[in-house]
């Protein structure tokens, strides 16, 4: 097999998937943030990680596998209404020049991660922060219930 071959095969794999959106869930947590995973946000997409810190700005990150990942799935900007900082996240083997550069990247693998490059932020609007917050509030305490 072609060594690119095997690189798009080893960057596709769910546990690639799982071991990056674990490390960015433990590297938020350290940096003070409470991380949910899979959270449905109101326009319908799904966000990998979201995050709310301390003083209640509200973090999205966006894993990607793999470069064919990153090409089919241009949902992101969708995202950037609901969040304060928009980070996309890799393993460490993700290549170099793909992703855009505006939003924040962290590399991460299932121990932990790094922020490589800063999310700019943009605030949101009180309403939609009251809203989030509230949403995300009885979505982590719903999730607390199931065994």
């Amino acid at each position: 097999m072609p060594a690119a071959a095997h690189l798009e095969l080893v960057f596709s794999r769910p546990e690639t998937t799982l071991g990056v959106t674990r490390g960015a869930a433990r590297l938020l947590a350290d940096m003070g943030y409470a991380p949910l995973l899979e959270v449905c946000l109101p326009n319908g997409r799904r966000a990998d990680v979201m995050a709310l810190g301390r003083k209640g700005d509200i973090v999205i990150v966006e894993v990607k596998s793999g470069p064919d990942d990153f090409r089919v799935d241009r949902k992101w900007p969708e995202y950037a209404p609901f969040c304060d900082a928009f980070y996309f996240a890799v393993a460490p083997e993700f290549p170099d020049g793909i992703l855009p550069d505006a939003p924040g990247l962290i590399v991460a693998d299932s121990f932990g991660g790094a922020v490589v490059r800063d999310a700019p932020v943009s605030p949101l609007a009180p309403a939609r922060r009251k809203a989030l917050t509230i949403a995300f509030g009885r979505l982590a305490a719903m999730r607390a219930l199931k065994p």
